[in-house]
């Protein structure tokens, strides 16, 4: 069975709250309900993080890594433009990693356009909404 962390970085904790024109009504809990049924159906096990601070999300990736996971799908949200630190732990951490956008990053302001962990992931998924990460999660299943 192989095991996929899910991160997600700040602000993700009030999906369903904040701004739901731009990323929908369904909460975070939502979320990972609906991925947690996906993952039984297709022998996976999950493990989810959230946190509104780098450093501790830098930790999870490499807690995750040690611990011998097999993928990770991480929405680093506004780290995406900023975060060399993140972009550093993906890069030297051994994990595929496929970046999740629920918006559409590069139809935003001029800012968003540009990521700064793309280059080390194996994928980036943006706009789709909350499908991002079902779509992500079942690639890195069938790697």
């Amino acid at each position: 069975m192989k095991t996929i962390g899910i991160l997600n970085g700040p602000n993700l904790n009030r999906l369903g709250k904040r701004e739901p024109e731009i990323y929908g009504n369904e909460t975070l809990h939502d979320l990972e309900k609906d991925l947690k049924g996906i993952a039984n159906s297709i022998d996976c096990s999950l493990i989810f993080f959230q946190s509104n601070n780098e450093g501790e999300l830098i930790d999870k990736i490499y807690e995750l890594a040690d611990a011998g996971c097999n993928g990770l799908i991480f929405n680093p949200a506004a780290y995406t433009h900023t975060s060399i630190a993140l972009r550093d732990t993906i890069s030297g951490c051994g994990l595929p990693t496929i970046e999740v956008h629920i918006s559409n990053i590069h139809n935003r302001e001029t800012f968003r356009h540009s990521s700064m962990l793309a280059p080390v992931c194996i994928g980036s998924i943006a706009g789709l909404g909350l499908k991002g990460y079902t779509y992500a999660l079942q690639h890195l299943a069938s790697l």
